[in-house]
């Protein structure tokens, strides 16, 4: 699978569950390493959070791989929701993506904020393109992309 020829597409409501299953798993390391990992809880938190209009599906030969969201705010926009299936992860996928985003995002002049798991190895992915942290917590990283 040639993770060069990605697309996105907007996501529909048929895309819940897939999205959940793939957030529980790309998320367990990170959360059972800091304790908080919940087998029904994991998912239900995409369910209750799930926005079809800001949601992007990643696809890779008409694939679900993956997916991203971009949803404004007052003071910006938050990326969130952005999972790559770990059978795709560390081809270069994530930054593709990442960058294609971001090329609109600075187009339009908008800042970027996210948040990332404590320890999680996507933070080396978003302090390469530009991401610097803003505060965090014992859980938490909270990072901004001017």
């Amino acid at each position: 699978m040639d993770t060069h020829t990605w697309t996105l597409r907007p996501a529909t409501p048929d895309d819940v569950e897939p999205i959940a299953e793939l957030r529980a798993v790309v998320m367990r390391p990170d959360l059972e390493r800091l304790g908080r990992f919940d087998e029904r809880r994991v998912r239900q938190r995409f369910r209750d959070a799930f926005v079809a209009a800001q949601l992007s599906v990643i696809e890779i030969e008409g694939r679900f791989v993956g997916c991203v969201a971009l949803r404004p705010a007052e003071d910006g926009h938050w990326l969130e929701h952005f999972f790559i299936d770990p059978g795709v992860q560390g081809r270069g996928l994530g930054s593709a993506v990442l960058s294609a985003l971001l090329a609109r995002t600075d187009a339009a002049g908008v800042t970027v904020r996210l948040d990332v798991l404590q320890g999680s190895a996507a933070r080396r992915l978003y302090e390469r393109h530009g991401f610097t942290v803003e505060s965090e917590d014992a859980v938490d990283v909270f990072m901004v992309r001017r």
